[in-house]
């Protein structure tokens, strides 16, 4: 199946921005329509407690029921609109002045009595015919020595197409917001991620033959934002590694074809002078042997190759145990004395200490090491081993006396069919593995190996182990 296709970080971040920008001015005019609501109603609630406290007054002192119902137009003239509604009127009777122009009915309202101030509190709500709201309140108030019932109310159509009228405009403000943060938006990602379009050409353009920083394959972070610098430099870093890598791949390519091809020749070689005549059966058997040794050494190259691919993978797993190094030391010297003593070569241990690692790898590491140093030490000296611990780490170290190496031939030592002088491409006995599967050894027990020339004409090798 096809994975589903991510819509572009250009897109989902300008609609974020629009969405914010949207939320923002509609938080905003939420806001403000719930202001102008509450102040809507609370003037149209005072509206309608001030009628009604003054009619009370002026039927009090002023107005009779006599002189209102015979004129009734003059109340009517005395409203504001035709949303105000006014009902007066005694207890029980039809009332005297009844103004309802639109007919709206009429909530249950309690009745406040002459002496009692009026208040938000005395209001009631209800709807109109038409769905309006209104708000009325009642009050009793006393014409002369007659108990009158006063009855206010308002429809607030004015008010509430006001209110519609404003939220339609919050709703035109928040679409034009949206559309306006949004094509911003846009714009300014797409100016503002044009460095990282640049970034990705760039990369595009690499290849294996371009891997050189010499040859321009680098980003120049002088032209990108402040935030992308990290991004451009680990970039670069990583292009480095890389051809650092690819630059080891083929130095290892080349010295590999060169090593196989050396015993395959040979190989090729014997049996072609063997084939050309007739071999008598000790002729045969000597051919046998010489390329029985060719077939081991080059098995020995192989074994080395596999082993550093799967420690280079990570594939090799430790089994660590508690290790006595003493006796550790003492068994890679019984084993190697046989042939120091053909070279006239002594092997001198000393230390000891306890040390947590994979036993089997730790032998072979050593013993690289040690037969290292036999094979290119000056005959008749001694090799140190000496064991150490410093700082929480154990360092075993391989010291002999041999030729002066030059200090880029030192950093060089551990890699990978590399030999430090021409002398050692004469050694048949040597693969140049055998340092770089120590290094591989000390990585895989996450500790380091180093190499110097404490003094002239001597080199000390030391495994550093974590402890």
């Amino acid at each position: 199946m096809r994975s589903r296709r991510q819509p572009s970080l250009t897109l989902r971040t300008t609609f974020a921005f629009a969405l914010v920008a949207m939320l923002t001015v509609a938080g905003a005019g939420l806001y403000l329509y719930v202001s102008i609501e509450r102040t809507v109603m609370q003037r149209s609630d005072h509206a309608v407690l001030a009628r009604l406290d003054h009619f009370r007054k002026l039927l009090r002192y002023d107005l009779t029921l006599d002189k209102l119902e015979s004129s009734p137009q003059l109340f009517e003239n005395m409203l504001d609109s035709e949303e105000d509604i006014f009902i007066i009127g005694e207890p029980g009777k039809l009332p005297v002045i009844s103004v309802n122009p639109s007919r709206a009915p009429l909530p249950q309202v309690p009745v406040v009595s002459q002496d009692q101030a009026l208040s938000d509190a005395d209001l009631r709500s209800g709807m109109s015919l038409e769905g309006v709201p209104l708000r009325a309140a009642s009050v009793q108030a006393l014409s002369g020595n007659t108990e009158v019932h006063l009855l206010a109310a308002h429809v607030m159509v004015k008010e509430m197409a006001m209110l519609a009228s404003f939220r339609q405009r919050i709703y035109v403000a928040m679409t034009l917001a949206f559309a306006i943060a949004a094509l911003l938006g846009y714009l300014l990602l797409r100016r503002g991620l044009r460095p990282l379009r640049r970034m990705a050409a760039h990369a595009a353009d690499i290849t294996p033959a371009t891997l050189d920083s010499h040859r321009g394959s680098r980003l120049d972070s002088h032209d990108t934002p402040v935030e992308l610098h990290q991004l451009s430099d680990a970039f670069n870093a990583m292009l480095d590694r890389l051809a650092d890598g690819y630059q080891r791949l083929m130095q290892f390519s080349a010295d590999l074809a060169h090593e196989i091809r050396t015993p395959v020749g040979s190989l090729m070689g014997h049996c072609q002078v063997a084939l050309r005549q007739t071999r008598s059966v000790d002729e045969y058997q000597a051919l046998l042997a010489s390329n029985l040794e060719e077939l081991e050494r080059i098995s020995r190259l192989v074994e080395s190759i596999l082993f550093l691919a799967r420690a280079d993978e990570a594939q090799a797993v430790l089994e660590r145990q508690p290790l006595n190094l003493e006796d550790e030391l003492q068994r890679v010297a019984g084993y190697f004395e046989g042939l120091a003593e053909e070279r006239q070569l002594h092997i001198q241990n000393s230390g000891g200490g306890t040390l947590n690692a994979d036993p089997i790898l730790l032998r072979r590491a050593l013993s690289n090491l040690v037969a290292n140093a036999i094979r290119y030490a000056d005959a008749g000296s001694e090799i140190l081993v000496h064991v150490d611990s410093h700082d929480g780490e154990w360092l075993i170290q391989v010291e002999n006396q041999g030729p002066v190496l030059a200090p880029s031939a030192l950093t060089r030592l551990f890699d990978r069919f590399y030999r430090g002088d021409a002398s050692r491409h004469q050694r048949s006995d040597s693969n140049g593995l055998g340092l770089a599967i120590v290094a591989a050894i000390m990585h895989l027990h996450g500790g380091r190996v180093t190499v110097a020339q404490p003094v002239a004409a001597r080199i000390r090798f030391t495994l550093v182990f974590p402890a």
